[in-house]
């Protein structure tokens, strides 16, 4: 391996190609040498293919050498490439072209700054038009790093200062559907064959308070994988319900809806409670959608739990007191806005998010500022912590050996996979193929089947069932399963390619076991022997704490990791990453209670540019955010 410097990426007859500088080990290119290489970038990670034995590589050579003179040569070298990501029969030559005449039209149409000369300065930040096109030409690294702050902090500063706006009108938005505390509540909580942690009781003592409240309640839960959200959100459905309104619970994904749906209607069964709840999910027939919509505007049902198909424009409530939003970070925020204003004459309705997201409390309160919050930090002292382990891929033997074993004694299995099927771009696990080895591995009487996001909702719906009644013992699936998904008889999640997903990701992907009465495991494999790799994935092994985790994962990655090119996967922000740019983001934050405390309504001269443009972005980009 040799390490090499990008000289450039240049078309020949519609394909790109790239030129490289190999490098010695002070970092200089003595001899002049250039390696090219076939380049493709249009499966959104870079291959690059050798073709010094193609009868390609004469002509692509000719061409290049075409191409630069000595000065342009010279030029190059020391000059940073803007790589895009391509899809197929798009050039990076062809986006450069592109992106310069977009560039050069904007100069003509600049864009007015609308930061505070004040807030310049202070934070340090370049003009917007000159950070737009150096983010794409920086003449250096520092050219860059100026330009990406400046474009960093701006995201996050309007997303905060937007929220900040949501907060000011939920304040004195009043609650037009007060709620009493009811007697069914707390009969049920009596009858529960567990006791609520004293975390629990002080989470349902805030939201109970909320709703009976003057202003409307607005009020985000966070709580560890297997904390008990769950329970939380059935006792505020039932006490929207006896109350004589309607309530509603959005989740992400159907299997996660009927997963909910099932759940409620069984305890309520249980307990005698004569409040039967419906599911709403896009699935449905048209046949089936007409009757539901009809039972609720008729309000013959309570409870209606679903997924995006309850905000749906046919949907019609009567009476809608309540909006929950299961797992968040998977709805744009205009979609929960959507949701809870479907109240009568579009009142806002009380809004509970519910999230297992693990984000350290300082980043929360920011991310979160249109929301107060409440934390769950407690597990049932019924739960067994999981047993992890880190290993490589000379373990897999040894792991096979004790899914066996587990299988043996009636428990199932979740094998994780970070692709679906094959791809030459990528060296990693795929589902499909895993599948199939395991089912040479094991015996015929071991049920295997696999589960990913291209598949249909009713095949997934069918997998989901069979496995959540042991009719299958081996899942194998993509992180599709990540979220909420309830089969306490899994004890085992093995995670092949660990090093391929994030901290939190993973965090959330073991909180699919541990969820019955027997000890659960979880294994990571790593593809990597890279020491910062195995020192990420030891904070797993060595925690089962969400909180700590994403604390530790902060510490570890750091704000401002370079150009932050790794997201998250959390915060779905264009540039920023809430992890590696939280100095920014605290940054960004400071900057938006400074504005406000001085002019809540933006009236001011020198912010008037910027009340405009918040407005706009209320409008245009707010929604699209997913946290």
């Amino acid at each position: 391996q040799v390490e090499c410097a990008i000289l450039t990426i240049f078309p020949v007859n519609g394909r790109d190609y790239i030129a490289l500088l190999p490098l010695d080990e002070n970092g200089d290119n003595e001899d002049g040498e250039v390696y090219i290489y076939r380049y493709d970038n249009s499966q959104g990670s870079p291959v690059l293919e050798n073709i010094e034995d193609d009868e390609e590589y004469e002509a692509v050579a000719d061409a290049f050498d075409e191409m630069l003179d000595a000065a342009e040569y010279d030029e190059l070298v020391n000059e940073m490439q803007p790589i895009y990501s391509l899809t197929m029969g798009l050039t990076n030559h062809a986006v450069i072209k592109a992106i310069k005449q977009a560039l050069e039209l904007e100069q003509t149409q600049m864009r007015r700054e609308y930061l505070p000369d004040s807030i310049r300065k202070k934070y340090q930040l370049a003009e917007y038009n000159f950070a737009l096109k150096t983010i794409h030409f920086p003449k250096d690294m520092k050219e860059l790093m100026i330009a990406r702050r400046r474009l960093v902090f701006e995201e996050f500063f309007l997303f905060i200062l937007a929220l900040r706006k949501l907060r000011q009108a939920n304040d004195i938005t009043k609650n037009q559907y007060p709620m009493q505390p009811v007697s069914a509540t707390e009969k049920l909580i009596e009858g529960l064959p567990f006791s609520l942690t004293n975390a629990q009781k002080k989470v349902w003592k805030e939201i109970k308070r909320d709703l009976a409240e003057e202003k409307v309640m607005n009020r985000l839960v966070q709580g560890d994988v297997g904390s008990g959200k769950t329970m939380i959100a059935i006792l505020t459905l039932l006490e929207a319900a006896e109350n004589g309104y309607q309530a509603a619970l959005m989740a992400p994904t159907e299997v996660l809806a009927r997963q909910h749906y099932e759940n409620i209607l069984e305890l309520f069964q249980t307990h005698h409670i004569l409040r039967k709840p419906l599911l709403l999910t896009g699935s449905m027939t048209a046949k089936e959608k007409k009757e539901a919509y009809e039972v609720i505007a008729n309000h013959e049902v309570d409870i209606i739990i679903g997924t995006h198909a309850l905000i749906q424009e046919k949907v019609k409530f009567h009476r809608l007191g309540l909006v929950i939003t299961d797992e968040q970070h998977r709805f744009g925020v205009r979609q929960r806005e959507i949701l809870s204003e479907k109240g009568e004459e579009k009142e806002a309705v009380h809004v509970l998010v519910m999230s297992a997201t693990p984000i350290p409390r300082t980043l929360a309160i920011i991310l979160y500022g249109d929301l107060d919050i409440s934390v769950i930090d407690e597990l049932p002292a019924s739960r067994l912590p999981i047993k992890n382990c880190v290993v490589d891929t000379n373990y897999r033997p040894k792991a096979y050996r004790f899914i066996e074993n587990e299988i043996q004694k009636g428990r199932q299995i979740y094998i994780i996979c970070p692709m679906v099927e094959e791809s030459e771009q990528m060296e990693a696990e795929n589902v499909l193929d895993y599948t199939q080895m395991l089912k040479t591995h094991f015996s015929s009487a071991v049920q295997i089947e696999y589960l990913h996001g291209r598949m249909k909702p009713k095949e997934k719906n069918e997998i989901m069932e069979r496995f959540s009644r042991n009719k299958i013992q081996i899942l194998v699936s993509t992180t599709v399963i990540e979220v909420g998904v309830n089969v306490p008889n899994a004890t085992v999640m093995m995670v092949e390619n660990a090093e391929r997903f994030g901290l939190a990701q993973l965090h959330q992907l073991r909180g699919r076991v541990g969820r019955g009465k027997e000890q659960s495991y979880c294994i990571f494999v790593s593809g990597s022997d890279k020491k910062e790799t195995l020192e990420r994935l030891e904070i797993l092994n060595k925690s089962n704490d969400g909180f700590f985790i994403a604390s530790e994962d902060l510490r570890l990655r750091g704000p401002g990791d370079l150009l932050g090119i790794r997201q998250s996967g959390i915060m779905e922000f264009k540039i920023g990453d809430v992890f590696m740019d939280a100095n920014i983001l605290q940054e960004a934050s400071e900057a938006a209670n400074e504005i406000l405390k001085q002019d809540a309504e933006l009236l001011k001269e020198e912010h008037q540019e910027l009340g405009r443009y918040i407005e706009e972005y209320l409008t245009n980009t707010l929604g699209k955010i997913n946290l």
